[in-house]
């Protein structure tokens, strides 16, 4: 196993040089959110969909086209509205009087990353509209169905649900999101250095695309190759059943706040992202740092509370945080 973990290092230090390329180029705009842009990098290298939420004026957007900008790719940003209808999204069929049949008009949807930019401001029959693309790959219309084109990626954007004009977001439609990231303020040396560095009507921000769609995928051959040992699996395994049978792991005073344990998708995705986390870091296996680091933004939206948390003001990162604390680590 010595000289195989030697190789995939070696493979992993050279296809991991990008990462740095990127992550500079996405520093050129955006200023501190070093966990932010980190996420953003395991998202893409996961081929897994990202939801970043945080009130208005926190650069969600801006670190999302950013990070496309840097990539040699299709770019679509769609504005989610109110009145936003699901053929705005994946196309329609048009009818040509003169000929008489109906030819597709394909929605922006048909793009390599897409931009949902505040998702939660329209209805649910929208936001759904986006469940096939997600999950399969594909997208129907009429009695077409259309592949998207690899990499697809969704990177969504949502103000926090107490915000006014606000839908929440169906629970199947959140839980195809593999990572939900937490976007916070700024700290006062960074804001510092955003006034510095914005403050100026015609600032603009551009950055040049660094990398191609054939990069992201030949790093994400690599992150399948990532070693990961079967005491993480089972350490895994242990988070995901800690949150769905809490007794048996001796989290007694969690069995009344959790209504609903995460999902088999969430083990999946855990594993995929923790490799994927690895990859950022230059290493060719998983540490249980790993694990622990991206374990609260891959449930952190899959571990549903119950009203006795609510009521005791206990949240689903309350939670996450309890079980990665008391799980014994390998």
């Amino acid at each position: 196993m010595g000289s195989g973990l030697t190789a995939i290092n070696e493979k992993v230090a050279q296809e991991s040089a990008f990462v740095n390329m990127l992550t500079a180029e996405i520093r050129k705009v955006i200023i501190g959110q070093e966990y932010v842009i980190n996420r953003l990098l395991v998202g893409l290298l996961a081929n897994g969909h990202i939801l970043v939420e945080g009130v208005p004026g926190l650069a969600k957007t801006l670190s999302i086209k950013t990070l496309s900008g840097a990539i040699n790719t299709k770019f679509q940003r769609i504005q989610f509205t109110p009145d936003l209808l699901p053929a705005d999204l994946v196309g329609t069929l048009v009818y040509n009087p003169k000929e008489g049949t109906f030819t597709t008009r394909k929605g922006p949807i048909f793009a390599n990353i897409i931009l949902a930019d505040e998702i939660n401001r329209a209805p649910a029959k929208v936001q759904s509209a986006l469940l096939e693309a997600m999950q399969e790959r594909q997208v129907t219309i009429g009695e077409h169905t259309f592949l998207l084109d690899e990499p697809f990626l969704v990177m969504a954007t949502q103000n926090p649900i107490e915000q006014e004009g606000t839908y929440p977001l169906p629970e199947a439609q959140v839980d195809r999101f593999m990572l939900k990231i937490r976007m916070n303020y700024p700290t006062r040396e960074e804001e510092h250095k955003i006034l510095k560095a914005m403050s100026f009507t015609s600032k603009k921000n551009d950055v040049t695309a660094v990398i191609s769609p054939v990069d992201i995928m030949r790093a994400r051959g690599v992150v399948d190759e990532i070693y990961l040992d079967e005491k993480l699996e089972k350490y895994i395994l242990d988070i995901i059943f800690a949150t769905r049978e809490p007794k048996k792991y001796k989290l007694d005073e969690l069995v009344n706040l959790i209504q609903y344990g995460a999902s088999p998708r969430a083990t999946i995705y855990l594993t995929i992202a923790a490799k994927a986390y690895a990859f950022t870091q230059g290493r060719g296996y998983v540490t249980p740092q790993d694990i622990k680091s991206i374990a609260l933004d891959i449930l952190r939206h899959r571990v549903i509370v119950s009203y006795e948390a609510e009521a005791e003001e206990k949240t689903s990162e309350d939670i996450v945080t309890k079980i990665l604390s008391e799980i014994e680590v390998p």
